[in-house]
């Protein structure tokens, strides 16, 4: 799954791949809010990308469907 995280004063978003559900994800980003705790997403890589939640702008989580590959989706 994609999740996109823009971070404020920053004019790139940070795209991250990884294996969570959208659920996980969701409650990792509203515990990270209530709680001032960095937001912390492992990618597919297994890296940790740790964003202070204060400066969160919004998070897109994407859809738990696989990526489509070829032209037989047309």
């Amino acid at each position: 799954m994609e999740i996109t995280i823009g971070v404020q004063n920053v004019a790139r978003e940070l795209v991250v791949d990884t294996d969570r559900t959208a659920d996980e994800v969701a409650a990792e980003v509203a515990r990270a809010l209530e709680t001032g705790a960095p937001l912390q997403v492992t990618d597919t890589r297994g890296r940790r990308i740790l964003v202070p939640s204060s400066t969160i702008g919004y998070v897109e989580i994407g859809g738990d469907e696989a990526r489509r590959v070829g032209f037989h989706n047309l």
